[in-house]
């Protein structure tokens, strides 16, 4: 059956009372009586050669035939309906998904927010947050922002922020640290990258203690850890201002490392909408605005 023959009001009829297996509430739902529903389910039965309903005393129950027209017709419904509620204003809704360290979604990109929101009211972001590891094309991402050397296979990758990585910890623990060599008597928080505390003596001239104890996959876990007294994290700085303000963490030694930093990335293969340019040119601007500001 081509698209310019395809009997619209007959199957938005027959979808509705297969839903409600009711040709009167399908009436109701539809805005129309019960005899027009049940004279355009009857006509679709004409066109299609085949029952779609077995008519009950107390109602009407689907057809094989019947079963396997309904969730086509309901998806497809409800996607054209999906379709249509992206217009607005005369525009076009369109979606960008995006999935973000959770460590620089909290401690930098929601704050700034609600400028893109005002910035580029049409555009829809989805934000998907994770530890680190993400798969661009298994995800469905337009972009990831992801913390580390840029070097991504197969992905363009564009730097927003350096992230040097400090000692912080709870104002207790810190009031017993007088110089770096006291971070040796201590519990010193992990993450999946084990050469970071390595790195980070080797900036202070001190040979590295053997760590052993809690491993974490993510950084905002290891400063709620930190917070809570458990020893010691190896944290970017930049990304827990709040809680340095308001003294939950503290930065006993100004020594820091650098070993990476956040990375907008996409896909080589994926080309860029709309929706995609404008986040990219504000997210620029306002790493930009940032580092300026550091």
């Amino acid at each position: 059956m081509t698209l310019s023959h395809l009997p619209l009001n007959a199957l938005r009829a027959f979808e509705a009372a297969a839903r409600q297996l009711s040709f009167t509430r399908a009436g109701l739902e539809l805005r129309v009586t019960q005899a027009a529903v049940s004279h355009q389910v009857k006509a679709l039965e004409e066109i299609l050669g085949v029952p779609l309903f077995r008519r009950l005393p107390r109602g009407l129950a689907l057809t094989e035939e019947g079963e396997a027209l309904l969730p086509v017709l309901t998806d497809a419904f409800h996607r054209i309906a999906g379709t249509l509620d992206r217009f607005e204003g005369g525009r076009l809704r369109e979606v960008l998904t995006l999935g973000a360290v959770g460590t620089f979604v909290t401690g930098w990109l929601l704050s700034r927010l609600p400028d893109f929101r005002a910035a580029h009211p049409f555009v829809d972001l989805r934000l998907l947050t994770n530890n680190n590891r993400v798969d661009l094309a298994g995800e469905g991402l337009d972009y990831a922002i992801r913390f580390g050397d840029g070097a991504w296979h197969g992905t363009e990758a564009t730097p927003l922020l350096t992230a040097p990585l400090s000692p912080l910890c709870a104002p207790a623990l810190a009031r017993r640290l007088r110089q770096p060599a006291d971070l040796m008597r201590e519990t010193l928080l992990r993450s999946y990258r084990t050469d970071e505390w390595a790195h980070w003596f080797a900036a202070v001239e001190l040979p590295a203690p053997n760590i052993r104890g809690f491993v974490f996959d993510s950084s905002l876990t290891m400063a709620e850890a930190a917070v809570q007294g458990l020893g010691i994290g190896l944290l970017p700085a930049r990304m827990f201002e709040h809680d340095l303000r308001q003294g939950r963490l503290l930065r006993p030694f100004t020594a820091e490392v650098t070993l990476g930093g956040y990375w907008l990335t996409r896909l080589k293969s994926r080309r860029e909408t709309q929706a995609m340019l404008a986040f990219r040119e504000w997210l620029l601007a306002q790493a930009g605005a940032s580092a300026d500001g550091a």
